[in-house]
């Protein structure tokens, strides 16, 4: 039997992560999420998260990583993950942000880790933040967070060392059937 593979989605806000994270469960992957240590710790701290305010969001995002470390969402989650690999699953992580996250989880599972970065450049993505149904987001927001993410967070490390760029600049459709494709080779080489 071969090893579980792990791929992580990274890219910026309206890329298409969850579009991609979707498909790859469609494909049999099981679905964790770094940012679901933000949005834990949000809970923890009272806030309602079924409301998107993106400056409570950013304030604990930032303040969960000066507190305990840039890699502190793969510290939280990540034996979530180990538990999924030990029953032999394969694994999508959607929203891995940081370098110290990428490195953490790199160093844990080594080969069987990948990354694949999703790009739409900021018009296309910041179109999409705008009209979405969930959380949507200004583009001055969209702006922001951009700009944040990438200097307080470590976001382009991530995105830089990528083992896979998926262009996502047009219908979902002809993106969904990239991210197939890459599915499918993924399957063949391991």
């Amino acid at each position: 039997m071969a090893k579980p593979i792990i791929i992580a989605l990274v890219g910026l806000a309206g890329s298409g992560k969850s579009e991609a994270t979707s498909r790859f469960v469609e494909r049999g992957f099981t679905r964790f999420a770094y940012s679901d240590a933000v949005y834990e710790e949000m809970q923890r701290l009272g806030y309602d998260t079924s409301v998107h305010d993106e400056a409570i969001q950013q304030r604990v995002r930032e303040g969960l990583r000066k507190e305990f470390g840039m890699g502190v969402a793969a510290d939280r989650i990540m034996p979530r993950v180990e538990a999924a690999v030990d029953r032999g699953e394969n694994v999508v992580i959607e929203s891995l942000y940081s370098w110290s996250e990428y490195k953490k989880t790199k160093e844990r599972f080594g080969e069987q880790f990948r990354a694949l970065a999703i790009y739409a450049p900021p018009k296309i993505r910041y179109a999409r933040l705008k009209s979405r149904p969930v959380r949507p987001i200004s583009e001055d927001s969209a702006r922001s967070r951009d700009y944040t993410e990438i200097e307080n967070i470590e976001k382009a490390g991530p995105i830089a060392m990528a083992d896979w760029l998926i262009k996502n600049l047009g219908p979902k459709e002809s993106f969904l059937a990239e991210v197939d494709v890459l599915i499918d080779k993924i399957f063949k080489e391991n």
